[in-house]
């Protein structure tokens, strides 16, 4: 990483977590520079003495780390699993409106006629599932049989089940409700603190919904895909040079052979949604368009794909530009760290970016079931940081209550939230309920400092 500039995906990717002598060795083994020595890591100044820990490596190698191409997709809200995903928190959130000290693990399955709600709640609250169902895919666009899912005639299973009273014993004490690591991150590439990449994917996947709901064009249906490559120079956002988006649609725009879509139809989809997403200063000449690729989308949704809730953890998050726990979301009471430790490391991260400490940040939470405290806070800035890395993780342990009641009822969470965050991205969304985006602590950090 050169110093002056901030890191590229792959400083965060699988080298994430090597810091220390551990990165340096890795460094060894790519060779060393002309003077035969090695960088000094472990404080913020991780160069050699004339400021470039790639001094002497030659321009491509330096070129090759600044300049690259990356990839993040989005989904609309009726595609199979977020339909999932939005079923399995808005049961959550009939429960949180009534009874606040519920336990919900929510997982929802749907495929050709057919919803299954399923997990495990305990709750004193009474929760009508396949009337809030059916209102919910109603809500969404799946009001005809043309789209092969209608929300009417479709059956629906409750196979919810109760909390297990082991796990209840640890969480009831203010522990966490599982194990597990949480990620955290945000970078300086968006006025949202978030990549580039995966915001750009969001806005055209957000304008699909519109434009269907709105009628501007007619014929598209509810499931849908976005997925954009954004440029690199210099380690940072230059253009955009690929954009893909798949659209459910009726016959209707259909051309002669009936096996694809006609000009016009994509035409009008690049003009009305990805025109409409993309600021124009990333669109050029060179930037290339793919809609419907392999022709048509007639059959779509649950139809076509079966969903599940949780299956969409990139998407819900950073797009792939950080490293990701593993846990899902949707469905998950904020009992459940998979969920509100995550929104919490993304809070911190976010503060340390707004608060100039750093161009991008990780933060690491790690819990151990029925333990309230953390069992490890990891911060990385690798090297871009105004302060070192230790030090960031000394302030946040000291500004930050981190157990998950203290999570709770900092963001406030145990409200009806939830249906709302599991579509479009958990993260970057500046949206009032929306706690974990506020930027507020910036002062404090900064006085730390």
């Amino acid at each position: 990483m050169l110093v002056g500039r901030g890191p590229s995906r792959a400083d965060f990717g699988m080298f994430w977590f090597f810091s220390g002598r551990r990165w340096a060795s890795i460094l060894g083994l790519l060779g060393r520079g002309k003077d035969g020595n090695m960088a000094r890591l472990g404080s913020r100044q991780r160069t050699r003495p004339n400021g470039d820990i790639f001094a002497g490596y030659s321009e491509e190698t330096r070129m090759a780390r600044d300049n690259y191409v990356f990839t993040s997709e989005s989904v609309t809200e009726g595609h199979p699993d977020k339909v999932c995903d939005q079923i399995s928190d808005a049961v959550l959130d009939e429960i949180m409106k009534v009874d606040t000290r519920g336990r919900v693990a929510c997982e929802t399955f749907i495929t050709i006629g057919l919803v299954v709600v399923g997990g495990e709640i305990t709750t004193s609250s009474y929760v009508d599932v396949p009337g809030m169902v059916r209102n919910l895919i109603r809500e969404i666009g799946y009001t005809d049989p043309k789209y092969g899912f209608n929300y009417s005639t479709c059956a629906i299973l409750n196979a919810i089940g109760t909390q297990s009273p082991d796990i209840a014993q640890g969480v009831d004490t203010g522990g966490a409700g599982d194990q597990g690591l949480m990620m955290g991150y945000a970078i300086n590439e968006t006025k949202e603190l978030m990549p580039l990449p995966i915001m750009l994917a969001h806005r055209i996947t957000q304008r699909l919904a519109e434009v269907r709901k709105k009628r501007i064009l007619p014929y598209l249906g509810p499931d849908g895909k976005s997925q954009v490559t954004v440029e690199f120079e210099g380690g940072k956002p230059k253009r955009v040079d690929t954009v893909v988006v798949s659209s459910q649609h009726t016959e209707e725009i259909l051309d002669r052979t009936g096996r694809q879509i006609t000009k016009r139809a994509k035409e009008e989809i690049v003009e009305q949604v990805v025109l409409k997403s993309v600021p124009a200063r990333y669109i050029d000449a060179r930037t290339k368009y793919l809609v419907n690729p392999t022709g048509k989308f007639v059959i779509g949704g649950p139809q076509s794909d079966t969903g599940m809730t949780g299956r969409k953890i990139i998407v819900d998050t950073y797009g792939g530009s950080a490293p990701h726990g593993g846990g899902a979301f949707s469905g998950k009471d904020p009992t459940k760290v998979d969920r509100s430790a995550c929104y919490m490391a993304r809070h911190v991260a976010k503060n340390i970016v707004a608060a100039g400490l750093a161009h991008a940040c990780n933060v690491q939470l790690a819990y151990a079931i029925g333990v309230a405290k953390p069992v490890s806070v990891f911060i990385s800035t690798r090297g871009n940081g105004e302060v070192p890395d230790w030090r960031l993780t000394e302030i946040v342990k000291k500004q930050f209550d981190l157990t998950p009641k203290g999570i709770i009822e900092y963001l406030d969470l145990l409200r009806p939230i939830y249906r709302k965050t599991a579509a479009y991205g958990h993260f970057g969304r500046e949206i009032e309920d929306f706690r974990w985006e506020r930027t507020h602590r910036v002062q404090d950090l900064l006085k730390d400092a």
